[in-house]
This record gives C-alpha cells, sequence and structure tokens, in this order.
C-alpha cells in the first residue's frame, strides 16, 4: 500500500510541469526533504519506510543504520530504484536494495557495529511518488560499542546537524513511548536547528510496548511537554512480523485497530497511525507547493503583461493586407526620424549608460579629439626658427636686410594655416562614422522587414557620403579664405611693436592657478615589480600640478607633480595587456617621478587616453613633436652668429604665434557649426521629409514591406508563449482552489527543551484501593465514542517500561482514595496549548483535573527497531 496523499498530489505537480515546459521553462518547486532522527533503535527506518509505502530498509535492535541513507523519491512511468556507487544497475526487487544497502555499508564500516558519516545515495523511480528526498540517519548513542569511536555520540550529533540545518527540512523527532521524554536527544537537536518549532514533529512510536495500566495520552494530547506543531502515536511493525514478511496493508490495519480498541487513545483515534503522519506530511508539502505558487503566479503575469501590447497587435494581423502594409511602412519610417533625432539631440528615454553613444560621441569629436588633433600638428619651437631664418634670408636674398620683412611672416603664417586642412578633414571623418553608426543602430528596429531596412540603409548612407562631399568643400573653402588675406589689423593680433617685447612663453597655459581640470583613476603602469607593480591612483589635474592619491577621498597624497616643461608622448599597447598608455616626460631630461625619467599612465580605453590628452592641452601640457633631422646634414646654427637675425626671428615667431591663435580660435568654432548645418541638419530634414518618397521609388510597397521568416516564427512563438502563460495561470488558480492551506500552530511554552530544563515529572506509588465502577481517564468531557468501563484485566497484554510523561490509569480501575488529594510532586507544567488539529475533528479542551500517580516498574528491554 502506497501512500494515497502523495500520489493525489502528483497529477497537481505534473500539471505545473507541463505548463512551464511550454513555456520553456522548469517549476522549481524544491520540495522539502524529510529527516528522521532519534535515538538508537527508536523506529526511525520504520517511520520512514512507512511514509513511502515500501519496504525496502534493513530493521534490527541494536544500530542498524549506520551511514546516512539519503533517499531520492523520483517520478517516473517505470518502478526501479538506483544506487549512485553502482549507477548501472537497475534494482526492481526490493529486497535487493535493502541487502545492498547492508552490502555498502559494511564495505566501508566494517561488520562490528562501525560509523561513517559518508552517505549512501538511492535513487527509487515510481509512478506513485513527488520528487522528494527521504534521509535516515544513525541513532543517537552515547557509549560506543565494537568498533565505534570513543567520540561518537559527539560523531553522529554533527552529522545529523548537517542534514536537518536546512531550512527546507521537516524534522521527524522519533521517541519510543517507553523512554524519558523530557531526555530526548531528537527533540533538543530539532530545537537548536528549529528554534520556533516550525518544521518539527514529534512521533511516538511503540505505544504497544508499554506496561499495562500506563500509557502516552498526555503526550499525544500535547498537554504535558507540548510541541508546536504536536505528536503523533504510531505503531510499526515488530521483528516477528518483519521475519513474517506482515506486509505493509495488514501492519497498518493492526495500527489502526489498536489505537480505536485502547480506551486511552480510541477518542483521538483519527490523529494517530502512520496515515496520519502521512497526511500531515503531505500537508506540509502541499502548503510549501501554495507557498511556492504567489511567487510563480507573479512572476507569469509579468511576463504576460510585457506580451500583452505585442500581442494585441497581431490578433487580428493578416500579413497580405494592403491597409496594415501601408501603416506599418509609415510609422516605421517616422518612427526612423525620431530615434535618429533622440540619438543625436538626445533625450531621457533609453539612456545608454554603458558607453557614450550618437550625439555624445560626436559632441567628444568636436570638443576634445578635433582640438587634440590641431594642437599635434602645431608647429615645433625648433623647426618653427629654423624655417623663420631661411624665409628671412631667402627674402633679403644677396644683401644683408636691416629690417624685419613682412613676407616673412605671412609665408609662415600660410604654412601654418594650410596645415589645419588634415585635421578638419580628419574630423569630418570621424563624424561620418559615427553618424553611420547611429542609421545602423536606428535600423534594428526595422529587422522585421530586411529589404526595408536594407533599403532605409542604403539610402541614407548615401545621402550621408554626398553631403560628406559638400562639407569637405565647405571646409577647405574655410581655410582658403583665411589663406587669401592675412588680417593683421585684427584686434587680437599682437601687432609689431607688442611683438618685439613680447616673451616667448605664449604656450604656456593660461588656466586659473589651482583650477581642478580633471579628475578620475589611472594606473602607473611602469613601477617595477620589486617596488610593487603597476597600481591605480586616484589623479587629480589642476592648472598647475598632477597630483595622485590613494582613492577618490583625497585624503592620503602620494605625489604632487608640477607641470613646468612636462609633455606627453604616445606609448604602444604591451603585448599581453589591454590597457592603452600614453606617458609624461619632463624636456629638460629630469626624473619626473622617483627614478622615472618618465610615467606611463594607462587607462581601459582609447577614448579615455584621448579624453586624458584634452585635458593635459588645457593645463598647457602638450604632446611631444617628432625630431625631423636634416637629412642632408647641413643643419646649422643660425641664431648665435647673428643677433640681428635672432631678434627678427623672435619678433615673427610672434607675430606667427599671435595669429595661428587667432585662426585656430576661428576654426575650432566654425568647424562644429558647419558640420553641423550641411551634414547632420541636413540628413535629419531628409529622414523627415524625402526618406519616404526615395523609398516608394526604389521599390515597391509588398516588396519592402514583406516580412522576415524570422519575424513570422516569433510572432507565432510569442502567441503560443502568450496562450501558454494565460493555460500556466489557469492551472495555478486551479491548484490554489483544489488544495487546502493549514495555518501554524500557534506558539507553546517548550522552555522544558532549553538546556537546564527542569526535572523529568516523578511516578510516585498510588494506593491500590481500587474505587467501584470508576471509568478510565476521567479528565472531562470526551470527544468520541463514550467510554465503557473495561473490565478487569483487558489490558494485561500491554506490557512496557515506564515512560517519563504523567501516564494514565495503570489499571483502568486503578485510582487514589481521595481524587481531590495532593498532586504528586512534579514541575510546574507549561501553559496547555493543544496543537493543530486537521479540520472536522474537534477540539478537546478538558477542565483541570488532579493528576493520578502511578507506579513506578522496571524498564524491560525494547523488542523492535
Amino acid at each position: 500500500m502506497g501512500n494515497r496523499g502523495m500520489e493525489d498530489l502528483i497529477p497537481l505537480v505534473n500539471k505545473l510541469q507541463d505548463a512551464f515546459s511550454s513555456i520553456g521553462q522548469s517549476c522549481h518547486l524544491d520540495l522539502p526533504q524529510i529527516a528522521v532522527v532519534g535515538g538508537q533503535s527508536a523506529g526511525k527506518s520504520s517511520v520512514l519506510e512507512n511514509f513511502v509505502g515500501r519496504d525496502f530498509l534493513p530493521r534490527g535492535s541494536g544500530i542498524v543504520t549506520r551511514r546516512p541513507l539519503i533517499l531520492q523519491l523520483i517520478f517516473s512511468k517505470t518502478e526501479y530504484a538506483e544506487f549512485l556507487h553502482c549507477k548501472s544497475k537497475k534494482f526492481t526487487d526490493f529486497d535487493e536494495v535493502r541487502q545492498e544497502i547492508e552490502a555498502e555499508t559494511d564495505r566501508v564500516t566494517g561488520t562490528n557495529k562501525g560509523i561513517s558519516p559518508v552517505p549512501i545515495n538511492l535513487r527509487v523511480y515510481s509512478p506513485h511518488v513527488l520528487n522528494l528526498t527521504l534521509i535516515d540517519l544513525p541513532g543517537i548513542t552515547k557509549v560506543p560499542v565494537g568498533d565505534q569511536p570513543q567520540d561518537i555520540e559527539y560523531q553522529i550529533k554533527e552529522m545529523i546537524l548537517q542534514f536537518i540545518s536546512r531550512e527546507s527540512s521537516l524534522i521527524l523527532a522519533v521517541t519510543p513511548a517507553n523512554m524519558d521524554l523530557a531526555n530526548s536527544d531528537a527533540l533538543k537537536m530539532a530545537k537548536e536547528v528549529d528554534p520556533q518549532g516550525l518544521r518539527t514533529i514529534g512521533v511516538i512510536t511503540k505505544l504497544d510496548l508499554m506496561d499495562e495500566g500506563t500509557d502516552a495520552r498526555d503526550i499525544l494530547e500535547n498537554k504535558l511537554l507540548p510541541l508546536r506543531r504536536g505528536y503523533i502515536g504510531v505503531v510499526n511493525r515488530s521483528q516477528k512480523d518483519i521475519e513474517g514478511k506482515k506486509d505493509i496493508r495488514a501492519a497498518l490495519a493492526a495500527e489502526r485497530k489498536f489505537f480505536l480498541s485502547h480506551p486511552a487513545y480510541r477518542h483521538m483515534a483519527d490523529r494517530m497511525g502512520t496515515p496520519h503522519l502521512q497526511k500531515v506530511l503531505n500537508q506540509q508539502l502541499t502548503n510549501h507547493i501554495r507557498e511556492t505558487l504567489p511567487s510563480l503566479r507573479s512572476k507569469l503575469q509579468s511576463q504576460l503583461l510585457s506580451l500583452e501590447k505585442e500581442v494585441e497587435e497581431y490578433k487580428n494581423f493578416r500579413p497580405d493586407d494592403p491597409t496594415r502594409k501601408t501603416k506599418a511602412l509609415l510609422q516605421m519610417v517616422q518612427q526612423f526620424g525620431v530615434d535618429f533625432e533622440k540619438r543625436i539631440e538626445g533625450s531621457g528615454d533609453q539612456v545608454d549608460t554603458l558607453e557614450l553613444s550618437g550625439g555624445a560621441r560626436i559632441n567628444r569629436i568636436f570638443h576634445e579629439r578635433f582640438p587634440f588633433e590641431l594642437v599635434k600638428m602645431e608647429f615645433d619651437e625648433k623647426d618653427l626658427r629654423r624655417e623663420i631664418s631661411y624665409a628671412i634670408k631667402n627674402i633679403h636674398g644677396i644683401r644683408t636686410g636691416l629690417f624685419t620683412p613682412d613676407m616673412a611672416f605671412e609665408a609662415i603664417v600660410k604654412k601654418q594655416i594650410i596645415k589645419l586642412k588634415e585635421p578638419s578633414l580628419k574630423c569630418v571623418d570621424l563624424v561620418v562614422s559615427e553618424l553611420a553608426t547611429v542609421i545602423k543602430k536606428c535600423a534594428e528596429k526595422l529587422g522585421s522587414y530586411p529589404r526595408l531596412r536594407e533599403e532605409t540603409e542604403r539610402i541614407v548612407t548615401t545621402y550621408i557620403r554626398e553631403r560628406e562631399g559638400k562639407t569637405k568643400d565647405q571646409i577647405l573653402l574655410l581655410i582658403d579664405i583665411e589663406l587669401s588675406y592675412i588680417n593683421t589689423n585684427h584686434e587680437d593680433f599682437i601687432g609689431f611693436a607688442n611683438a618685439q617685447q613680447r616673451s616667448t612663453q605664449l604656450n604656456k597655459k593660461r588656466a586659473i592657478p589651482n583650477q581642478v581640470i580633471r579628475r578620475g583613476w589611472l594606473t602607473i603602469n611602469n613601477i617595477s615589480i620589486m617596488k610593487g607593480g603597476s597600481k591605480e591612483y586616484w589623479f587629480v589635474l589642476t592648472a598647475e600640478s598632477l597630483s595622485w592619491y590613494k582613492d577618490e577621498e583625497e585624503k592620503e597624497k602620494k605625489y604632487m607633480l608640477p607641470l613646468d616643461n612636462l609633455k606627453i608622448r604616445d606609448v604602444e599597447k604591451g603585448f599581453m595587456s589591454n590597457k592603452h598608455v600614453f606617458a609624461i616626460f619632463n624636456t629638460e631630461q629630469r626624473n619626473v617621478y622617483k627614478d622615472l625619467r618618465q610615467i606611463e599612465l594607462a587607462c581601459d580605453s582609447q577614448e579615455d587616453v584621448d579624453s586624458w590628452k584634452a585635458s593635459f592641452l588645457r593645463a598647457g601640457v602638450y604632446p611631444e613633436k617628432d625630431q625631423v633631422e636634416n637629412e642632408d646634414g647641413t643643419q646649422e646654427n643660425t641664431f648665435s652668429m647673428d643677433p640681428q637675425l635672432e631678434r627678427q626671428v623672435e619678433t615673427i615667431r610672434n607675430l606667427v604665434d599671435s595669429y595661428v591663435g587667432i585662426i585656430n580660435k576661428s576654426i575650432r568654432d566654425l568647424m562644429p557649426k558647419t558640420i553641423m548645418h550641411l551634414m547632420i541638419n541636413n540628413t535629419k530634414d531628409f529622414i523627415h521629409s524625402e526618406l519616404l518618397a526615395y523609398l516608394y521609388s526604389s521599390a515597391d510597397q509588398n516588396s519592402l514591406m514583406e516580412e522576415s521568416a524570422d519575424q513570422a516564427q516569433r510572432r507565432d512563438d510569442m502567441l503560443r508563449m502568450y496562450h501558454a502563460l494565460k493555460e500556466a495561470l489557469h492551472i495555478i488558480g486551479d491548484i490554489s482552489t483544489s488544495t487546502v492551506s493549514t495555518p501554524v500552530p500557534p506558539p507553546v511554552d517548550d522552555a522544558w527543551l532549553q538546556s537546564g530544563s527542569s526535572p523529568t515529572p516523578q511516578r510516585r506509588p498510588t494506593s491500590t484501593v481500587l474505587p467501584p465502577g470508576r471509568p478510565p481517564a476521567v479528565r472531562g468531557p470526551t470527544p468520541g465514542p463514550p467510554l465503557i468501563p473495561a473490565p478487569a484485566g483487558s489490558l494485561s497484554s500491554f506490557v512496557a517500561p515506564p515512560i517519563p510523561s504523567r501516564p494514565g490509569p495503570q489499571n483502568v480501575f486503578a485510582a487514589n482514595n481521595d481524587p481531590f488529594s495532593a498532586p504528586p510532586q512534579i514541575p510546574s507544567r507549561p501553559a496547555r496549548i493543544p496543537p493543530g488539529i486537521p479540520p472536522g475533528v474537534p477540539s478537546r479542551r478538558p477542565p483541570a483535573a488532579p493528576n493520578r500517580p502511578t507506579i513506578i516498574r522496571p524498564a524491560e528491554p525494547s523488542l523492535l527497531d
């Protein structure tokens, strides 16, 4: 006979699993594991075996379970067992399973009572089980026997705690009725890991072996030593029954008969026995499934809501409807234009937080990359002076000039202005590249219609290329305009008189002293391993210095480097490094930091390197220029031999510096404006006003709006997912209405389980005078059938050792002469709160009655596991 309650749950779980499988997900119910804890020969294995409903575990006297048995029940259409240590073999005879468990136990622990924490893993596949984990643990013992170690008690307790500490495990604390309950190690260990008592169920075994005239009624009614979930009494098969092959069905019938016929238990027979234990555990599984349902439901509902908008669009979808195609084409082109504008102008919705994109990258080109390119092509001091001296000499010709010639100034200035063409055209190329990326990003939303996407990208990109040519022409025209007339009357031009008195420090920084230009993390890349290796610091760049700190709090300064005579040079990225590096060095060949002639600063990306370089430019730290050697070897020192020439060179050099600064300022201002007007704004206008006409002229509407196979598949999958989600929600609703969740019992005063608990109630002998015809256990109104006085000696067959609780009558007619005499000296009892009672069973709240003392009898040895 199997576990009928568990079999009733199987269809519910299967329906849930099927519903989730239909939407391509797994249903994680994570059902609790059930662990049995108790003393040696308390009947743990029998309790576990009765729950499964199959006879397959070794039993006997003494320590039988010597290794933890992890039993995994797995739902399957066929029934067989499989061990982890011999996966290739399938066991269909459960007698062989028992023999294999015994053999595997002996293989590791020996045959002389040894124990081991190494578990035996057994999987039972059956159509009559849920996916559960049951754990049979060795019994708690205190005195080592055979090959057992001296710390046997500690080892077994550690082994048990390892399994019952998991929050999702139900603990069956098994205690035999002929043992002192207040000394139950099983209940104390359960209390350690489950102080609230929410997952601990007390199981009282061997009720049929109690002394004649004694019972465990007060314990099973949860009065004497209460647990939050109460106690359930069971009667397992005896060793004689097991050896006689008495099956579980007959054992359950005998157990039922015992509880119905015993005068102390028959009023609560419906709450006793293995079937009720199965019912309670199955109800816990039901509760767990119901507790899991809200999270599953919310997960499904959120998915359903995310799909509803798209599904609404496809409910009356007809792929060949020309009206739908026209509407879709108009909407997509309009959306493409809106997306392009948002990516260029920026917007608050769908902000990319991982990298710069669209307009932000173009802005970076305008204000970081382009100024840096201008500075990179800026004249080198030595080369410029040499060119000026050659120009002055060539203009004077054979004569020795007395005055500084204007022609030399114009020649040098025009040469510098022509150099602006290369970085300006490069700036346009960078912007075109970014616009192409923006177009691809915006066209991703047209992916449902491949031909439309392809044509849109082609038309817009072609238009951008056309505008690129016009933009470059305009920029070259701007530079040619600057070349056409050198305006020496410009208000910012220093003029000849000021040029003679001016120093050569115009290229120095003009920033406000101590102004912070930039902060950020950089790695000093060239510190030797002996001195700690590469390390990341927080850098602060001001107009006068570069400082680095331990962290961004800027409390612990590591070093401050003045910016005087510093320049930047590029450093090639290392072979094994993914960092991008640039270096700072001193032009006077001095050490920059400690014994380093240059410090190499590393960033995560080239964009960060460019950004830092632009920041250094603002601080007046310029990039290094490549020194061009005079290949014909005719380089000569033209400055030291002629003081007059030196003065003329210095004057023109200052004039050139002033005028080129004016031109650079003008170009830096006009470049972004020209590109915006001729390229970006024109492209926006084209997309909004002319793109649709170009699309209609390039191909007919049917071919443009031909849906891709992937999109058709996606639509079908989405509709199928939508209906599967609705079905899964419907199933969850059915399960919610077809199952009942039992409330958690109220807390009880279980202080008796704490360490230093009150002593066990002592039994006292009672008078042997028999009151005439007194019914047993008079404690007030009793639910169930009326109690009829039993004939003397009717319970003589029930002989058992004493139990620690306040027992019932030792003989059905035995009682005190004075029923109102003082009660025995026992510790004060905790408040009586009844355990959770299943629906349909009336609660029993007996009035307080005087305690009935009992006779202490010597304990007899246990006959059963």
